[in-house]
């Protein structure tokens, strides 16, 4: 029998997608090849975040004495904190597999591959089988992308998902990309007490950020002893006695790192090969699925959602695309926006984003003003003792439109969201000062900033 719905990847996208078409009474198959929940639950967002609460532990208890706290010198039991993180991966794993449960998506382990238009043959652990389906959803996902550097496949190179099973924490590590992935497990290792050097090819660190943002985790860095060089790429590895020798061409000239591992972390491809999408006339190329709004492909039943459809890679709009594409599948008229989508790197401090960066706007032709504040003129962060970074309000000078919102600094991840809901009500900075915030409470930062814009800002000198 036909399924209404055959949802192809069980990730963020794909999951979501199959429980909200369920929520509206489809018939619902979901086939994963791998694991459910995606790359995002097994190896990627939540086993990460889980690591850097224990480097976050570790890095409390070494500030102890500041807060009057007598603890002794941390020490990381590193099994131990690879066994707690592989128990939050299989708790969050098990909520999924509940809900699709309760929803009643029926599960296909194996790899699916389009036969036709309306079907598909998944090659799963008992052999192959056909499904059918009125209407299907492809969220295939995406996979490390391999750089063109001779020695990439000697042992000890790493790609994102060996960097999280580590057998022991190393002596040392070059992490390639200043991307989010790879200033997040630069931080994490970095706070273990690893000797960590970033190399990016790109002028400064998380280069689709604002600058002040780059700027300010390159800082950070630098203060947590992570040697960091920009301007710079790979060439080649080798092996060392350390472990692995790469070749650097940058501002010095030729150069080299000895390092224990190497970690490239320099990007993502979407997952189209072997989807056969061209039997199902799907238009795709080496960017990713070609979608619209309604996340709907070349092939009028066949929607695409996720890293698979290339553009922002995130979990979050995979999940809201997801929605998105439930719901036009099953008969409803809905669009996917693009113009507030928050975007966080979880380093310490964190940053967060939403938004047009201050260079986006001056190229978008906007009469810009900037509001700034620290947040060491913030009493909560001060009590906190975490005092980096800053929030900044990127605006248009005429009507005071919030265009955009930046964040450095402790919960940036937490605090962007006011700035995502504030673009999308098209809210002003007059709008977002007046916002009454409660106080001590690090979230004042974002109404200060809004005053900032206007230079009436009450707790930094001259109001801007």
């Amino acid at each position: 029998m036909a399924a209404d719905l055959i949802v192809i990847g069980g990730g963020p996208g794909g999951y979501v997608a199959a429980l909200r078409a369920a929520q509206l009474g489809a018939s619902v198959t979901l086939v994963e090849a791998e694991y459910i929940g995606g790359v995002c639950l097994n190896v990627g967002c939540i086993p990460t975040k889980a690591l850097l609460a224990s480097a976050e532990v570790f890095h409390l208890i070494e500030r102890a004495a500041q807060f009057g706290v007598k603890a002794g010198k941390p020490e990381a039991d590193w099994p131990v904190i690879q066994a707690r993180k592989q128990e939050v991966v299989k708790k969050m794993v098990g909520g999924v597999r509940m809900l699709l449960d309760r929803a009643k998506v029926t599960t296909v382990n194996g790899r699916a591959r389009f036969t036709g238009p309306q079907t598909i043959e998944v090659e799963g652990p008992g052999g192959a089988q056909t499904l059918q389906a009125s209407r299907f959803i492809v969220a295939t996902g995406s996979s490390p992308m391999r750089l063109p550097i001779p020695g990439q496949d000697l042992p000890g190179v790493l790609d994102s998902t060996a960097a999280l099973s580590l057998p022991a924490l190393p002596q040392s590590l070059l992490v390639v990309g200043g991307g989010a992935v790879g200033l997040e497990f630069a931080t994490l290792y970095a706070t273990l007490g690893v000797k960590v050097t970033v190399v990016e090819m790109l002028p400064r660190l998380a280069p689709l950020a604002d600058g002040d943002i780059g700027a300010a985790l390159r800082t950070a860095l630098q203060i947590q002893g992570v040697k960091v060089h920009l301007n710079t790429k790979i060439t080649s590895i080798e092996g060392s006695e350390a472990g692995l020798r790469a070749h650097l061409s940058g501002p010095q000239g030729e150069i080299t790192v000895d390092a224990e591992k190497v970690l490239l972390a320099a990007g993502r491809r979407v997952n189209t090969e072997g989807v056969g999408l061209e039997a199902a006339g799907v238009q795709f190329d080496r960017r990713g699925i070609k979608v619209d709004e309604r996340m709907a492909t070349s092939a009028p039943h066949i929607y695409a959602v996720g890293d698979v459809v290339g553009g922002t890679m995130l979990a979050h709009v995979a999940m809201h695309q997801g929605v998105i594409a439930a719901e036009n599948a099953l008969g409803h008229k809905a669009r996917m926006r693009y113009n507030a989508i928050p975007s966080c790197i979880f380093t310490r401090p964190e940053a967060a984003s939403v938004g047009l960066t201050e260079e986006q706007a001056r190229e978008q032709g906007y009469d810009v003003r900037i509001g700034r504040f620290p947040f060491n003129g913030n009493g909560k962060a001060v009590a906190q003792g975490e005092i980096e970074g800053m929030v900044k309000v990127v605006s248009e000078a005429r009507y005071g439109a919030v265009l955009g919102m930046h964040i450095v600094g402790p919960h940036a991840s937490d605090l962007i969201q006011e700035g995502t809901l504030g673009l999308t009500l098209e809210t002003t900075v007059d709008e977002l000062a007046e916002t009454i915030h409660p106080h001590p409470t690090l979230s004042e930062a974002i109404a200060e900033a809004g005053l900032a814009t206007m230079g009436r800002a009450l707790h930094i000198p001259g109001g801007k």
